[in-house]
């Protein structure tokens, strides 16, 4: 699933002044123990991130969001490895930054100046045993080394009032603070050199549904005040329909659809994406039964052949299992990696092309 032959397709409206983070070819491994083939987990993946924007990512728990970010933000650990792609980070000024490039003082010193992340289970990353002021000095310590311990506090206060928390829990250690307020101090943690672009990974998992309604209030505040991009994870296609500029679905380490959350709402063109949006209630019309998607996933250790979704899929065709999808443009913006808009496989599929979230 090669998103990268239609790329410019996907982000036709973008130009070097807008962009802030272009990713290409990104291919991930976790190697397998005892001679097992190794896993891999993210297959060609490419996408661009603009200045101000929300870009979600979406996909069932396995399909490689989280594995994607952690290679973006170059913090992927043994026995994960990046075997191929480019991740290339666009200043404001217009200089640009290779970020598989940099090593050692330089990596440490562009990761949270310029991109941050905020990890899965935020919450409970925090050390359990000092205080919350302590954190961020150690923070501001590692990259402010010219700030004095008054202008660390002082800066530590600003945060917390900048995310909700009143400034005097600065001495608060983390289990004084509910599950809602440690996210909160979390994000003000990654927003604490003011980077350029933020990669949030399942921010909001394990909250009740009001506090997650509070961060993600917060979180777009922030975006709008600050003007940072975002990277958004999450397995919850609804929520990324709603807050989100433009949406990638991940499937079997690939995405198999791009574009903008408008369209795809309204007409989503693959049918991996049409199960998700069939697979959440609607709040407003008719009232419908609730669908799932049958079976799995497929087994990543080995090479797939034809469309990944394939076995899954109530309009697969002969094409579907011997070829592998192409990313094809759609009316409205992006693309669907299906046979069923492609041109040279068309005449072979039946029935609609397209399915919204009413369906």
């Amino acid at each position: 699933m090669n998103d990268s032959a239609t790329h410019h397709s996907a982000t036709e409206n973008s130009t070097a002044n807008d962009m802030v983070l272009r990713a290409e070819h990104i291919d991930v491994a976790y190697e397998g123990y005892g001679g097992a083939r190794p896993t891999r987990a993210v297959r060609d993946v490419g996408f661009e991130l603009r200045r101000g924007e929300l870009l979600g990512i979406a996909g069932e728990s396995g399909c490689g969001k989280s594995t994607l970010a952690y290679a973006v933000a170059r913090c992927l650990q043994p026995p994960a490895r990046l075997t191929a792609g480019s991740v290339i980070f666009h200043a404001r000024d217009g200089g640009e930054t290779d970020l598989l490039a940099l090593e050692g003082e330089a990596l440490r010193a562009f990761r949270w100046n310029k991109l941050s992340i905020v990890f899965q289970s935020a919450m409970n990353a925090l050390n359990p045993v000092t205080r919350v002021g302590r954190q961020f000095d150690d923070i501001f310590r590692a990259h402010r080394p010219g700030m004095s311990g008054p202008e660390r506090r002082e800066r530590a206060r600003a945060l917390l009032d900048m995310v909700g928390i009143d400034p005097a829990r600065i001495r608060a250690y983390p289990h004084e603070l509910s599950g809602g307020m440690r996210q909160r101090v979390v994000i003000a943690m990654a927003l604490a050199l003011e980077p350029e672009v933020v990669i949030m990974d399942e921010p909001t998992t394990a909250l009740d549904v009001v506090v997650q309604r509070e961060i993600l209030d917060e979180v777009e505040r922030l975006r709008e005040e600050l003007g940072f991009s975002v990277v958004f994870i999450t397995h919850d296609l609804s929520l990324l329909l709603e807050i989100s500029d433009r949406l990638a679905v991940m499937y079997a380490g690939g995405i198999v659809e791009y574009g903008p959350c408008e369209r795809i709402a309204a007409g989503a063109g693959h049918p991996y994406t049409q199960g998700l949006l069939r697979s959440f209630p609607e709040l407003t019309g008719e009232r419908r039964a609730l669908r799932g998607i049958p079976g799995s996933p497929p087994d990543l250790r080995g090479e797939l052949t034809g469309c990944p979704f394939a076995d899954r899929c109530e309009r697969a065709f002969e094409p579907c299992r011997t070829v592998a999808p192409r990313p094809v443009p759609l009316p409205g913006g992006g693309y669907a990696a299906c046979h069923l808009h492609d041109p040279d496989h068309i005449a072979a599929a039946a029935g609609p092309l397209h399915e919204g979230s009413q369906s």
